[in-house]
């Protein structure tokens, strides 16, 4: 059976008015005919298509998008990464938002227009509040939209993405259903409630990339593992500060990271065994990034909630298909041994995926040949870029539909002009991005004419995801009361609107309250359901601060109800903050033999010695993601030895010799370290070549500013970037080096160098 339909389009690309683009660069709008791109390299899974939706001239190095509520697509542009092999330029303000534009809806860009010009490095942006939020380390910003112009600029977090490598910097700004907004390679999610921004503590999570399903776990990834994910609720078992629970967070739900990649690949680390097999495909995934659980309408049913996966080092994207079986989410590659996207276009480089307005799904594709940065960039991989000149594809960058061949013809809907009526009515639309969008602006309007709409909604049981909006839309609004959740809990519901009730329902804990969500409890735990449990274990922490007599007995019964679950004990670890000590009291009391056969008292034993200790858990004290070792070195190296050994270590005639392959780099780390500390003199052979310069290299030792952990991060970036062998030295090594200086008290001899070992 056929597999994959191959794409065509006959043309070739074709660069359109390149003269007259030079000639208006800076100018705003910019308007070009529609390119033409050949597709002919890629193949995709049967019964899809493949389209251009943008492409260059009208971006470059896009790395992340979003939607308006026109359906308009904005770019973010990160065009100083890595634009050549030395990593130069990446601090040039060249990034940019741009407005792209289908002015025939036909579903092409035929005109752009820049938002915002200068950044560095910009990484994510986000339509919310009726403005947009958008990511340029280290700094958050929000700007309203005026006349597609930012205006009101306000700094929301100065320490968004501070610290950390360009690919490890939080990412993703994902407004989620319960009107936060989560990231990538973060422990902080974001809220402006009355004008004001919040920021508090969530779980972390990822590298590059954050998507949702349709009850609202949260799913991303890392570099090697293709699919991670929360089995819960996002903040529901993390408000014990002192206890870190594991069980149902930041689960790898991808057994196999296999990869089936259609031509020879070059990664970092090729050369190691089990990267590469005999015909030097990657085996498994590099650098996946970007997931996206599809949420649209436009593919077959069997396509909903699949979690699909870029894999940008070998040119493809992946399908999942996702189980969920109670509170365990598991995900399998959808066709043996195929992938949905496959390309022999070594310039295809997938690195986010998007749900669209019009039900398709969208793949931002970077389109260049180098996807590693000069940090992490091994000679290996350098020379492999350098041999297939993979550098020089630069410049480019694309937008591509993945559109089913059933799919309705392209149609975006303005939901900006929309009534109020129509809005709620979206809330039951089978496109998920549109009852996104739909609650976004309900909340930002926050007509009252909307309030019985939604709570008509909210209490009806034939649609639980639109129950779940509803809820959440009135409580962004700020009118949802506690009698709709309590209509919510005592009605025939689906699981998972009972789930989300119950998770709003604790805002309401008030004594006058207590009775009647007493009964609901009692009620609810007839059901006997893993699901329901779980939430009312995780979420009526405030409930027994009000009355510990009456809801003990309740946990108590959940404990000894699930005694072999660690998710639903943690849960329970979590609802008991603040009232440990007494809940194992009661428990003793009690005389319930069961409970000594539980885990529970273990885990809020661990969290009362945590507490004695002030041992929180670190979302509650990690303040930035911090700066990987290569990633410092580097920047110690470009600031005060590039300028004599290179940026790409070639060195420089007649002041320095190179640090490629050089013995002082691959030998021994202590000598390394000893030069870097006290300086060389007089001259020097370096593979075999004598370098007779009457120069002298002065060393850091005396320098207050360079600690020996900065000298351990530069031995670590010359190593990987540099030899790739040389062994790890400790702070405690550099340190005591620091004593033994060379016999002159100056700097080291080559004689006196190559005595060390």
């Amino acid at each position: 059976m056929r597999q994959y339909s191959s794409i065509t389009k006959s043309k070739n690309t074709l660069y359109l008015l390149v003269a007259f683009a030079l000639m208006c660069i800076g100018c705003n709008p910019v308007s070009f005919n529609e390119p033409i791109v050949s597709l002919e390299q890629y193949k995709i899974e049967d019964g899809f298509e493949l389209q251009v939706a943008t492409s260059e001239p009208f971006i470059e190095a896009p790395v992340s998008m979003d939607f308006d509520n026109s359906g308009r697509m904005w770019v973010v542009e990160m065009k100083g990464y890595m634009q050549n092999l030395e990593g130069t330029g990446q601090n040039m303000p060249n990034g940019t938002i741009t407005i792209l534009e289908d002015l025939d809806h036909d579903g092409i860009t035929d005109h752009s227009k820049t938002f915002i010009d200068s950044l560095i490095l910009p990484r994510a942006i986000a339509h919310v509040y009726g403005g947009l939020l958008y990511a340029e380390p280290p700094n958050l910003w929000f700007v309203d939209i005026k006349n597609d112009e930012p205006v009101n600029k306000v700094l929301v977090d100065s320490l968004y993405s501070d610290g950390g490598n360009v690919e490890h910097q939080p990412n993703g700004l994902m407004m989620h259903i319960d009107n936060w907004i989560y990231n990538a390679k973060s422990n902080f999610r974001y809220q402006m409630k009355h004008g004001k921004w919040i920021k508090e503590p969530t779980s972390f999570r990822g590298q590059w990339g954050i998507t949702k399903d349709n009850f609202g776990r949260l799913y991303y990834n890392n570099n090697s593992t293709q699919l991670i994910g929360d089995y819960i609720l996002p903040n529901t078992t993390i408000k014990n500060l002192y206890y870190k629970p594991k069980a149902a967070l930041n689960r790898t739900l991808t057994a196999n990271q296999r990869v089936y990649p259609l031509h020879p690949t070059s990664v970092n680390r090729g050369y190691e065994k089990g990267v590469l097999d005999k015909d030097s495909l990657l085996i498994n995934v590099t650098s996946a990034c970007g997931p996206l659980i599809y949420r649209g309408d436009q593919f077959l049913k069997k396509y909903s909630e699949n979690a699909f996966v870029c894999a940008p080092e070998a040119n493809l994207i992946k399908r999942n298909i996702l189980t969920f079986n109670a509170l365990e989410t598991t995900a399998k590659q959808a066709i043996e041994k195929q992938e949905f996207i496959a390309s022999t276009d070594e310039g295809f480089r997938p690195v986010n995926l998007f749900n669209g307005p019009d039900g398709n799904m969208y793949i931002v594709d970077m389109h260049r040949g180098i996807i590693q940065d000069k940090a992490f960039l091994t000679p290996y991989l350098q020379k492999h870029y350098a041999n297939k000149k993979l550098d020089t594809i630069i410049g480019m960058g694309r937008i591509l539909r993945v559109k089913h061949t059933k799919s309705s013809p392209y149609k975006v809907v303005d939901i900006e002009t929309l009534k109020t009526s129509n809005l709620v009515g979206l809330l039951n639309n089978s496109n998920g991005w549109l009852r996104d969008r739909a609650q976004q602006l309900l909340i930002l309007k926050n007509e009252n004419a909307a309030i019985p709409l939604l709570k008509k909604i909210a209490i009806t049981t034939t649609n639980s995801i639109a129950q779940i909006h509803a809820m959440h839309t009135l409580n962004g609004m700020g009118v949802l009361n506690f009698k709709t959740l309590e209509k919510v809990l005592t009605s025939n519901s689906n699981v998972n609107a009972i789930s989300h009730a119950l998770v709003l329902l604790e805002q309401f804990a008030k004594p006058n309250n207590l009775p009647s969500t007493l009964k609901s409890i009692n009620t609810l735990l007839l059901k006997n359901n893993t699901e329901i449990d779980f939430y009312l274990a995780s979420s009526i922490g405030k409930w027994a601060q009000l009355s510990p007599n009456q809801l003990f007995p309740v946990l108590l019964k959940l404990s000894n109800r699930y005694k072999d679950s660690m998710v639903h004990q943690e849960a329970i670890t979590n609802s008991l903050r603040g009232l440990e000590n007494e809940f194992l009291l009661f428990s003793n009391q009690e005389q319930q033999n069961d409970i000594a056969t539980t885990i529970l008292p273990k885990l809020l034993n661990t969290a009362l010695n945590n507490k004695n200790k002030d041992l929180k858990n670190s979302i509650y004290t990690k303040t930035s993601v911090g700066t990987d070792s290569r990633t410092a070195g580097f920047k110690i190296y470009r600031n005060i030895c590039a300028t004599c050994h290179g940026v790409d270590g070639d060195g420089i005639n007649g002041l320095a010799p190179p640090l490629k392959n050089s013995e002082y780099v691959t030998k021994s780390a202590k000598r390394l370290a000893s030069i870097i500390l006290h300086g060389i003199s007089g001259p020097i052979h370096v593979n075999g070549k004598l370098y007779d310069l009457n120069l002298t290299m002065p060393g850091l030792v005396d320098n207050s500013e360079y600690s020996d952990e900065d000298v351990q991060n530069i031995i670590s970036y010359l190593n990987n970037a540099f030899s790739g062998e040389l062994e790890n030295i400790s702070t405690e090594q550099i340190k005591s080096l620091r004593d033994k200086k060379p016999a002159n008290g100056g700097t080291f001899s080559e004689k006196e160098l190559l005595q060390i070992k």
